[in-house]
C-alpha cells in the first residue's frame, strides 16, 4: 500500500537534485486540451470505470474547465487501447497549482473534492501505464492525485502496476470523510446514528418549521425542474455566511456559468438532481447531488438563515438519506465534505479515507522527497494564516 511520507524523506532531499530538478520543466505543448478528448469517448470511459467519481465526468468536468474560476483550461492525459480510450486524468502544473517549480503534473481541482481518474474496469492497470506514459512524455517526473480515495480500486491498481516496477506511491496527507452506506434501512441507520434524544428534537423543530407552512422534500430531475431549483439553490447559498466570505457560486459569474452549465448537461443524462425542503411555498435548503454509477455526490447545500433554529440543513439531509437509501440504483453517498464536518458527520457515520498522492514515474527519482518538503513547507507556512483567517471569521460572525 501507499507509504506515509516520513520527516527523515525531507532532511533527504538534497539541494543539487532540487536544483536539477528546477532546470527542468513540463512540456505543455506535449499535453493535450480538456476539450480534444470526445465527449462520446468519455462517456463510454466512464460508464466503465472501476470507481464512481462524479466530478470527473466529462459533462462536469468540461464546464469547470470552461469557466470556473481559477480552474480554466485544464490539460488531459490520456491512455488508449485497442478498445478506445481506457483512461484519463485532467491535470495542470505543479507551477500554477502551488507556484513551485518543479516538474511534476497535478490532477485538475474539479470543483469537487475527489480526484480519483476514471480507468477502464477491464483495462485498468493499461490504463494507469497509459497516463504515467503520457506524463513522462510531457516530461513529468511524477504526478500528485489530489483528493484521492485511498482505499478504492482505482487506487489500488495504481498500488499494483507502482510494486511491479519497484516504485510505489507516497501519500502526502490524508482525512477521513463522510460517508453513507444507502444499502441500509434509512430510519435504522438514523436511529444508531443520531440516537432517540437527538431525533426527537429534530421532529419538535420540523413540527415548528411547520407552523410556516406544510413542510415538503423535493427533488428535481428533469432538465428544466434541475434548471429552476438551481435557482433557488444559488438564491439560499448567496443569503448566507458562503456570501459574506464570498465562496458562493452566484457571486463569481464563472462559477455561476459552471454550474448552470454543468448541471443542465447532467440533468440531461440523469446523473444529477437537486433536493429541496420547503416550508409551504418558501424554500428553506437546497442541495446540489450528483450521481455516477452505483454512488451519489452530495456537492453543496444552501440554507435560508432566518429559518436556522429549525436546523433546515440537517432537516434536508435526512430527507436526502431516505431518499438515497430508498433508491436502489445507490449503494453508496460521498458526502464530499472537509473532514470533521460539524453537520454531516453526526449523521453519516461511515468514513471514506482520502489523501494526496504522490506517483513517482522513474525508479529511484529523487524527485518524491523533494515534492514531500516544498509541500509540507508550504502548509507549515500557509496552516498559521488559514487559522488565522478562521478566528477572524469566527470573531465577525458572533459579533453580527
Amino acid at each position: 500500500m501507499a507509504d506515509i511520507a516520513e520527516p527523515a524523506m525531507v532532511r533527504h532531499a538534497s539541494m543539487q537534485n532540487a536544483a536539477a530538478l528546477r532546470a527542468l520543466a513540463v512540456d505543455a505543448d506535449a499535453l493535450m486540451r480538456l476539450t480534444a478528448i470526445g465527449t462520446s469517448l468519455w462517456r463510454g470511459l466512464s460508464a466503465r470505470a472501476i470507481e464512481p467519481n462524479g466530478y470527473y465526468l466529462p459533462e462536469w468536468e468540461l464546464a469547470v474547465s470552461a469557466s470556473a474560476s481559477g480552474r480554466t483550461g485544464a490539460s488531459v492525459l490520456a491512455a488508449w487501447g485497442d478498445t478506445g480510450l481506457i483512461g484519463l486524468l485532467p491535470v495542470i502544473s505543479m507551477w500554477r497549482a502551488y507556484k513551485i517549480p518543479l516538474p511534476v503534473l497535478i490532477s485538475a481541482d474539479p470543483y469537487g473534492s475527489l480526484g480519483t481518474p476514471p480507468l477502464d474496469r477491464d483495462r485498468a492497470g493499461d490504463a494507469i501505464i497509459g497516463l504515467m506514459n503520457a506524463a513522462r512524455k510531457a516530461g513529468a517526473h511524477a504526478l500528485i492525485l489530489r483528493d484521492m480515495s485511498l482505499t478504492g480500486s482505482a487506487m489500488k491498481a495504481i498500488d499494483e502496476v507502482l510494486r511491479r516496477g519497484g516504485m510505489h506511491p507516497t501519500v502526502l496527507q490524508s482525512h477521513a470523510r463522510a460517508c453513507l452506506d444507502a444499502r441500509g434501512d434509512a430510519d435504522q441507520l438514523l436511529h444508531d446514528a443520531l440516537g432517540t434524544k437527538k431525533l426527537k428534537e429534530l421532529r419538535r423543530q420540523r413540527n415548528r418549521l411547520a407552523e410556516h407552512g406544510a413542510v415538503s422534500f423535493d427533488v428535481a430531475r428533469r432538465p428544466e425542474d434541475v434548471a429552476a431549483a438551481l435557482e433557488t439553490f444559488l438564491t439560499l447559498e448567496a443569503s448566507g455566511w458562503k456570501a459574506r466570505r464570498g465562496t458562493a457560486l452566484a457571486q463569481d459569474d464563472g462559477d455561476a456559468s459552471f454550474i448552470r452549465r454543468a448541471t443542465q448537461a447532467l440533468a440531461q443524462r440523469g446523473q444529477c438532481e437537486i433536493v429541496s425542503l420547503h416550508a409551504g411555498a418558501t424554500a428553506v435548503a437546497a442541495a446540489i447531488v450528483l450521481r455516477h454509477q452505483d454512488r451519489a455526490f452530495y456537492f453543496k447545500l444552501g440554507v435560508d438563515e432566518r429559518f436556522s433554529k429549525f436546523s433546515p440543513g440537517v432537516q434536508l439531509t435526512l430527507d436526502l438519506t431516505r431518499h438515497l437509501c430508498a433508491d436502489p440504483e445507490i449503494a453508496l453517498a460521498d458526502s464530499t465534505a472537509d473532514a470533521d464536518h460539524p453537520m454531516i458527520n453526526p449523521i453519516w457515520r461511515g468514513r471514506l479515507a482520502i489523501g494526496n498522492v504522490v506517483v513517482p514515474l522513474r525508479r529511484n527519482g529523487p524527485v518524491v522527497p523533494i515534492v514531500h518538503a516544498a509541500m509540507t513547507l508550504r502548509r507549515l507556512v500557509r496552516e498559521p494564516a488559514r487559522r488565522l483567517v478562521q478566528l477572524i471569521r469566527k470573531s465577525r460572525e458572533k459579533s453580527r
